[in-house]
């Protein structure tokens, strides 16, 4: 079929003027998941922060799995370590989407290798995917990142909790961001940034805001952080929580922005004001 002049002149003008296709947004920051050497000291010791166990799960009655509660849409999941998992420490981050078909769908088209979705073992729609090299494996060794996505059901364990175990006490009310331990922090920021539709934030090009507007992030940081996880949590009243860890004796480090300090395990937890 031949086309005149000008009907070739329009279909190009169309091409030309169609947007630039968006990434689909990320309603924000799901979960971060930590292994830990005893799974109730750690529990213990963020209830002591306020933050309660939502649910666990178990298997011949013995937890393998515990969902500590931040707020309605957001956990520190803590996994104990074992046998084949020695090591405590970052484990993964998931991400929460209101469509993961359209999210998964995307990432194919980056030449991505998402997993199929599926249902979890909470009742919520899950896919994963590779993603740099973090040195969080035995001895630190550099293993692929583990990225979860996910989209929250109804009836699964997460939305049956809705309005429940929030911690009238708790330090903060917010996941802000993670900071990960990249191998080569260079090539991690580039695949967030082309494959995943991260922003850097002004000024601070390791800082890398989600795609949507929920303002959380990731912070891409050098291997020398090692396989502990580094969580930023927000809250409303930077000094009440101050005053709350001195009452747990909590040793902090403080700076005007934020305090800091360790669980049971190592890993490094900054509470700051929003």
């Amino acid at each position: 079929m031949r086309y005149s002049p000008a009907a070739l002149a329009f279909a190009l003008l169309l091409t030309v003027a169609a947007p630039a296709q968006q990434a689909p947004p990320l309603a924000g920051i799901a979960h971060v998941a930590i292994r830990v050497k005893d799974l109730g000291a750690s529990v213990a010791f963020y209830q002591s922060l306020g933050f309660l166990q939502a649910f666990d799960l178990r298997k011949d009655g013995s937890p393998y799995e515990s969902f500590i509660k931040i707020n309605d849409r957001q956990f520190i999941e803590l996994y104990p370590v074992t046998e084949k998992d020695p090591q405590p420490g970052f484990l993964h981050l998931c991400f929460e989407g209101d469509d993961l078909e359209a999210i998964r769908s995307d990432y194919g088209s980056h030449g991505l290798t998402p997993t199929p979705v599926k249902k979890a073992g909470a009742g919520n729609l899950l896919f994963t995917m590779p993603g740099p090299l973090q040195p969080i494996g035995p001895g630190g060794a550099a293993v692929p990142q583990n990225i979860e996505y996910t989209q929250y059901m109804p009836g699964s364990l997460h939305s049956n909790d809705i309005g429940k175990h929030l911690g009238p006490n708790r330090i903060a009310d917010r996941l802000l961001g993670v900071a990960l331990a990249e191998v080569d922090p260079e090539a991690a920021q580039s695949f967030y940034m082309n494959d995943l539709s991260f922003k850097p934030l002004p000024g601070h090009q390791n800082v890398l805001h989600l795609p949507g507007s929920s303002g959380e992030e990731v912070e891409i940081m050098p291997s020398v952080l090692g396989p502990r996880a580094r969580i930023i949590l927000e809250a409303s009243n930077l000094g009440r929580a101050e005053r709350h860890l001195a009452h747990e004796h909590i040793k902090v480090n403080k700076s005007p922005e934020f305090v800091s300090f360790a669980d049971p395990d190592g890993n490094i937890l900054f509470i700051q004001q929003r």
